[in-house]
């Protein structure tokens, strides 16, 4: 495992985001534990990419992680991170990350993802919608 310090910012609002990164932190917990890779919650620290260039809906659409160099990683390169440091997952990151396939990755991730953000927004504003409607 390397020994890159990954930083993971994600959103914990969205069931199929959190969900993906507590499986994915439960496999690579002795590198969690050796600081090697952390996950954080964007919804805690909203701004915490803002001197990226990364605004919160920008985190909350997409993946976003700084290495160790302080470089900021986007979409589906985190996810190609994450692989490459999770045993047994090394694969998905040579099949998914290679040069001819990259841009294909790129494209589904980011249609996925923008599908993910939009039903995210719908789902939110019906909660919202929902608990204004219980007081009356």
């Amino acid at each position: 495992m390397t020994r890159r310090r990954l930083v993971v910012w994600y959103n914990t609002h969205c069931p199929i985001c959190n969900g993906g990164i507590e499986w994915q932190r439960n496999k690579l917990l002795p590198a969690v534990r050796a600081g090697h890779i952390s996950f954080r919650d964007i919804n805690e620290r909203p701004y915490a990419l803002v001197p990226y260039g990364a605004s919160f809906d920008d985190v909350r659409r997409r993946l976003h992680a700084t290495d160790e160099a302080g470089k900021l990683i986007v979409g589906v390169d985190v996810a190609i991170a994450i692989w490459r440091v999770t045993p047994g997952e090394g694969f998905l990151a040579t099949l998914f990350g290679n040069p001819l396939m990259l841009p294909v990755t790129r494209f589904a991730y980011d249609r996925f993802a923008d599908l993910l953000f939009a039903w995210n927004k719908r789902r939110e504003q019906f909660v919202t919608a929902d608990k204004t409607d219980i007081g009356r």
